[in-house]
């Protein structure tokens, strides 16, 4: 951060306030109003406050607000003169952000007042589209009302407000991320089957595919099978549209995935992965072949086939040591997600003492608020290599942590997951940390 960074940010902050109509005192007294609201009320004067403000638009040594301020500051920003909620790119909520970036503020800092934020817009608000700025809501509604309107900008804005909706994946429970999307599945719906400039019809089929595939897994997660099979058909219509192969892979694994848990068997989630490896083979992603040889290996390793299982893995391996350079998916897979899926191996078909190996290994680096869901499914993999092992008590230790996590997003993987293992614990249910696991079972599902 250099003093050129500072000005920007305080320069910013100043323009924000002047283009609400708010003086240094006018500022101050909003922010004074706005604690009240939220129930935090400030100990300084208005006229102590007004004194901050200065501070961080000084021209000579700007200072960063403070954090409760920067709170206050988000809930003033997050909604324009009308009331209207906006927090994606051009709203002031995203130009405060930026803001504070350059007086210096954590990056970690700044996603935690946007999640807050999004929390907040999807506690108040149904269908309004946070996530996109004010200028692209009115852009996108003249699109919808004349599609031929529609232009590679407001694809881009769009596909970046899926982008965060996917962000927020660890953070809020799916039934919020089911509000954000919404209005995008209806607005990407309408769009393909309206008349558009021939040239964006494969941007519009990968950004359609994105969001029915998200909107699918969030459905699953709350239990509407019925709207995740038709909404997993729309993505892989649209993926197909798209002219890149390795998108309908990722929504064939995504598929696969929300099947292995919702029908019987491994038989169906088989076909969808085996369609995903296809896919993905003649795709231009390394990072998606790779997750596709991974995700092929647990449906061998818990179909009890080792060999097979062992041999996808290989391949899984293979790509992942392979040129990624140009790879259009380059975050989609991990080294700490092929660890999970090497443990999930060794916990089906070889050895638990290196499942929990592998498992442990992959959950250390998964601490990303999106990898939390993700982090929770692997430590209660963990925690059932734990039990194979003999050492129970251990298992329930890990299984504690995992039902806070699977609580706070409703992810309904790792509460099959978890169900599975308390399962194996049934030989030790007399012992009294058992109870204590069943009660905090029973509490997280009240909440």
């Amino acid at each position: 951060m250099s003093a050129h960074d500072e000005l920007v940010g305080a320069a910013t902050l100043k323009r924000l306030r002047l283009a609400r109509g708010w003086s240094l005192a006018g500022l101050a007294r909003a922010l004074t109003t706005q604690a009240g609201e939220l129930g935090q009320p400030l100990d300084a004067s208005v006229e102590s406050v007004q004194r901050s403000v200065a501070r961080w638009e000084s021209s000579k040594s700007p200072k960063l607000p403070g954090e409760r301020y920067q709170l206050l500051l988000s809930h003033l920003y997050a909604s324009d003169n009308h009331g209207h909620t906006s927090l994606g790119l051009g709203s002031d909520f995203s130009e405060l952000l930026d803001a504070l970036a350059h007086l210096g503020e954590s990056e970690r800092r700044l996603n935690e007042l946007r999640t807050l934020l999004v929390r907040t817009a999807t506690d108040r608000t149904s269908g309004l589209l946070v996530l996109l700025g004010p200028s692209t809501q009115r852009v996108l509604s003249a699109a919808l009302a004349d599609p031929s309107k529609l232009d590679e900008d407001l694809l881009d804005a769009v596909r970046i407000a899926v982008g965060d909706v996917n962000g927020q994946v660890g953070s809020l429970p799916f039934v919020r991320i089911q509000l954000l999307l919404a209005p995008i599945v209806e607005s990407c719906r309408h769009l393909l089957q309206a008349t558009v400039p021939d040239a964006l019809l494969p941007d519009l089929g990968a950004v359609a595919a994105q969001a029915y595939t998200l909107a699918g897994r969030a459905a699953f997660e709350t239990r509407d099978d019925e709207a995740s099979r038709r909404l997993y058909a729309e993505a892989t219509a649209a993926a197909g549209g798209a002219g890149a192969p390795w998108r309908r892979a990722v929504v064939h694994m995504s598929h696969a995935l929300v099947t292995l848990y919702s029908t019987p068997g491994v038989g169906a989630a088989k076909e969808l992965v085996d369609a995903a490896v296809r896919d993905a083979r003649t795709g231009e992603s390394v990072m998606v072949r790779a997750r596709a040889h991974a995700l092929q290996a647990e449906i061998a390793a818990r179909a009890g086939s080792e060999r097979p299982a062992q041999a996808a893995l290989t391949l899984a391996r293979y790509d992942m040591e392979g040129d990624r350079d140009g790879d259009p998916a380059p975050t989609s897979f991990s080294e700490a997600h092929l660890r999970g899926f090497e443990g999930l191996t060794e916990l089906h078909v070889g050895d638990p003492y290196k499942a929990h190996d592998y498992f442990a290994r992959s959950a250390e680096v998964l601490r990303a608020p999106r990898e939390q869901v993700q982090r929770a499914i692997i430590s209660t993999d963990q925690a059932l290599a734990r039990i194979r092992l003999n050492d129970p008590e251990a298992a329930v230790e890990l299984l504690h942590g995992c039902i806070d996590a699977t609580s706070a997003t409703g992810g309904r993987v790792a509460s099959i997951r978890l169900r599975r293992a308390r399962t194996s614990l049934r030989p030790w249910r007399q012992e009294a940390w058992f109870a204590d696991l069943d009660d905090h079972l029973i509490e997280a599902a009240g909440t």
